[in-house]
């Protein structure tokens, strides 16, 4: 067994036997399953917060046990427990100091958080009244070896020289197996590993793909030809506009 810290023993140890049965390594997965050996040690460590968001873990899990012949939904279902668990005990550690009695600086510092938030929803109106410019909020930088890389694109230009009545399409062309998840709108639309040749097409505003081999995953979003998703090997995540502006 890996770490101790593990809200998981068992399922990484799981793996890494299984692979070792098959004199395989990570290499030798990487290649078949194009999934990046990184990712796949962090799987047999447990170390699930450097592959990112469990929704991606999810699919990880999902396609590597299914290539080792192990019950991937189990796999799945036993890492959804382990969430539930560390978030339960995590929930008890954060409300343990809230049955302390509050302290007098306790009380004066809510009372100032009150009036700071009065301060600002007061200007906030105010602001609004008059008619305020527009305002923008940045997102958290994500480091390199903590994420996949992620890439938005916006297609105006392709939609705007639409015929009319026509649909936003995109179109994904798979030329090297890869793993993909994609989701229409807020929606998740597809999900699993597709061989080279696959053409998939989808309609809407907005589509998230997530390719686990990015250079075998080559998109044209209303008849633009967008090229491949990146390096070969590569987890990318890609947002593309599809709709007018």
């Amino acid at each position: 067994m890996a770490q101790t810290q593990n809200p998981m023993p068992g399922l990484g140890e799981e793996f890494r036997a299984a692979r070792e049965a098959r004199n395989l390594s990570l290499s030798d997965v990487s290649e078949q399953i194009h999934i990046r050996t990184v990712y796949l040690q962090s799987l047999e460590d447990e170390e699930w917060s450097a592959i990112a968001a469990p929704v991606y873990v999810r699919g990880f899990i999902r396609t590597y046990a299914r290539f080792l012949g192990l019950p991937g939904e189990q796999a799945v279902a036993i890492f959804n427990e382990s969430l539930g668990a560390s978030a339960t005990k995590q929930h008890e550690v954060a409300t343990a100091p809230a049955r302390r009695r509050p302290s007098i600086l306790l009380w004066v510092a809510g009372a100032a958080a009150v009036l700071l938030v009065a301060f600002v929803a007061y200007n906030y109106y105010v602001f609004q009244e008059q008619g305020g410019a527009a305002q923008t909020a940045s997102a958290p930088v994500v480091p390199a070896s903590a994420a996949p890389a992620d890439t938005s694109v916006a297609v105006p230009a392709a939609a705007k020289h639409r015929k009319p009545g026509s649909e936003p399409t995109l179109q994904v062309h798979v030329t090297q197996s890869s793993w993909l998840l994609v989701t229409i709108d807020g929606t998740q639309a597809l999900e699993g590993i597709f061989p080279p040749g696959t053409t998939k097409e989808f309609h809407g505003n907005t589509v998230t793909i997530r390719a686990g081999n990015a250079g075998g995953v080559y998109l044209t979003a209303n008849g633009k030809d967008l090229g491949s998703m990146g390096p070969s090997g590569a987890v990318v995540d890609r947002t593309i506009g599809l709709a007018e502006e």
